[in-house]
């Protein structure tokens, strides 16, 4: 698998997370709350819902290639955002993935996971835990910005700026299918798989 090393400019926090949000340009309630409207991510989040298009995108992946989610047309797609590889949530996560992913694919599901990490930690996830499914960095979180999922949040009593846990199903026709924000770790597998059916089903 391909690897970029090193550490990204500008996230000195844990958790896939940017410290002093306050003192970027780019933070998403900068000007908004001072003014009384929705924050940027806010109104992102209310576009990218179910029935609209998902984004597209272009990464680099675990694989050693780019994956396009134009190129996945026609197929069920699980895009699942989570903060930092080998945290504890983020490793249950990736682990109810990795023992139900037979049964995804036996569902015609593709499944990705993006996160701020590099391909090197990417990689080091996959082989530490058997991880059967593709990692993608998304190291300037440009990605999760598209899906209104890089947000700020309470960690430890200080503002940070990080991944909001979220899930999107995409249909074989690249629109959303159902959308999962802040999602519990616990029986969130299920949830996906119980959808898939239903979907397919009707």
């Amino acid at each position: 698998m391909a690897g970029a090393s090193g550490n990204q400019p500008g996230r000195t926090g844990s958790f896939g997370m940017e410290r002093k949000p306050s003192d970027r340009k780019d933070h998403p309630g900068a000007d908004t709350a001072r003014r009384g409207e929705r924050p940027q991510t806010e109104v992102i989040a209310m576009t990218v819902s179910e029935g609209k298009a998902a984004p597209d995108f272009k990464l680099d992946a675990s694989t050693g290639n780019k994956v396009a989610l134009k190129d996945l047309l026609g197929k069920w797609v699980v895009v699942y955002f989570y903060p930092k590889d080998d945290t504890p949530g983020c490793t249950r996560e990736a682990c109810a993935f990795r023992d139900n992913h037979k049964r995804l694919e036996s569902l015609g599901a593709v499944v990705l996971g993006v996160s701020p990490d590099d391909l090197k930690a990417h990689d080091k996830f996959i082989s530490k835990y058997d991880l059967p499914f593709t990692l993608l960095a998304d190291p300037d979180h440009a990605v999760a910005d598209k899906y209104g999922v890089w947000q700020e949040k309470n960690m430890y009593g200080k503002k940070v700026m990080g991944i909001v846990r979220s899930t999107f199903l995409i249909n074989p026709e690249g629109k959303i299918h159902k959308a999962w924000r802040k999602v519990k770790v616990e029986a969130h597998v299920d949830e996906v798989m119980d959808e898939l059916k239903a979907a397919q089903a009707g």
